[in-house]
């Protein structure tokens, strides 16, 4: 019982970034206050009021009637207004930059939370519309819940004011590369600052029990909590051999035990991966390097022709890769000081390649660009003493160099790149 509350909750946590979720809790909120106004009302609230505060209640049926009406078509029409501005920035960041940045865009909290509130103050009108009795002379008119609806329709225009700025925002591609970049850049620091620098002995896994994906996605992220428990609770190792990331097909090898386990402990483990199709950047920094690298293929590609953008999202690649090239290799959990997990992660060589193989062939031609990524290349090899690492950056600078000789013609140009 308690594997399935974790797994609930699990989900629960990952609905957080759809559109659907905060505007969904925020329009019960506003349902279930609805309700409290009405059981209020029943219990004579307003008539309470009226003799005391008479300035807080609204006593006139037809003007009741008249505010909650007009406030129901207008914050229908401010939502629709909103919406669209919504699938424009949508639209524009999928045409201009890249589809994959879109996930990131539809899980904007703030955005969210002001759709919910519209949806919740529209919803909360219609309850008090309705509760309003015909005659108005049988039952008290609930003045002091149409009050409320005019305080709840104040901070909606507020909201929406709010949503314009932030729209007008979002927009800006700067924008945008600098909040995947401090997302990154966090969850970079954190796996940091958990590496140590002691020694450990991590045994030889190639004779360890395998168990294999029993579907086809990509590995997003893995509960290290589940892991550690069971690895603890069953005094065995563990190895997790896909990649955060990275496709992994039914039948492929997922994870190792150092000995037999029973079925319902290989299940959680099971139940502690996350297979998805969306991409974020809380659960995978890898995401970022990939976003930043086709926001600058996108600028430089004929249609759009911006290397002003390359060459910015090339910086926030360069801040990233700073940290990048410090990290370990593998990623180690321990418990006290024993390493009872090992997570293999994408090998700072195969990440800086496919990261300069593209930005090779699109900007080889730029004089500009490809001048910025000797720099960055250079620059990068000051933060790391491992000749490994060094000989990998040195390999791209060649690459460069070399694709860079075929596609500039001009020996000064040349020249000035053979400097750097």
């Amino acid at each position: 019982m308690k594997d399935r509350f974790l797994q609930f909750f699990r989900k629960v946590y990952h609905l957080k970034d759809k559109i659907a979720f905060f505007p969904t809790i925020i329009s019960l909120a506003g349902c279930v206050f609805a309700y409290i106004m009405m059981y209020a009302e029943n219990q004579g609230i307003s008539k309470y009021l009226i003799e005391f505060l008479p300035q807080l209640v609204i006593n006139n049926t037809e003007t009741a009637r008249n505010i909650l009406t007009t406030f129901i078509g207008g914050l229908i029409s401010i939502m629709v207004f909103s919406f669209s501005m919504v699938m424009i920035l949508l639209n524009q960041a999928s045409s201009n930059f890249s589809p994959r940045l879109l996930p990131g865009l539809i899980s904007n909290r703030k955005h969210q939370i002001i759709l919910g509130i519209y949806i919740a103050t529209i919803l909360y009108c219609i309850f008090i519309l309705v509760f309003i009795e015909p005659s108005g002379n049988k039952y008290q008119l609930p003045g002091f819940s149409v009050l409320w609806s005019i305080i709840f329709m104040v901070f909606s225009l507020g909201s929406f004011i709010y949503f314009i700025h932030s729209i007008s925002q979002e927009i800006q591609i700067e924008f945008i590369m600098n909040r995947i970049s401090k997302t990154a850049h966090k969850k970079l620091q954190d796996l940091l600052d958990l590496e140590t620098d002691k020694e450990f002995n991590f045994p030889d896994t190639s004779n360890w029990i395998e168990f294999k994906s029993k579907e086809t996605g990509y590995f997003q992220d893995v509960s290290i909590k589940i892991l550690k428990e069971i690895s603890l609770d069953n005094d065995c190792k563990l190895e997790v051999v896909s990649h955060k990331g990275t496709l992994c097909y039914k039948g492929e090898v997922l994870f190792k035990i150092e000995k037999e386990l029973e079925e319902k402990n290989t299940d959680k483990i099971y139940k502690a991966f996350d297979f998805s199709n969306d991409e974020f950047i809380e659960d995978n920094y890898l995401i970022a390097f990939k976003h930043l690298k086709e926001i600058a293929l996108k600028a430089m590609s004929p249609g759009i022709n911006d290397p002003g953008t390359a060459m910015n999202a090339i910086d926030y690649l360069h801040e990233l890769f700073k940290l990048r090239v410090v990290k370990q290799e593998k990623d180690f959990i321990f418990e006290e000081e024993e390493c009872i997990i090992l997570l293999h992660i994408v090998a700072f060589e195969d990440l800086i390649y496919k990261v300069m193989a593209s930005l090779r062939t699109y900007c080889k031609h730029d004089v500009i660009v490809i001048k910025k990524m000797l720099l960055f290349l250079n620059d990068l090899k000051t933060y790391t003493s491992k000749n490994d690492k060094i000989e990998i950056i040195n390999k791209e600078i060649e690459n460069l160099l070399a694709d860079a000789k075929i596609a500039i013609t001009n020996s000064t140009d040349l020249q000035k790149l053979q400097d750097i």
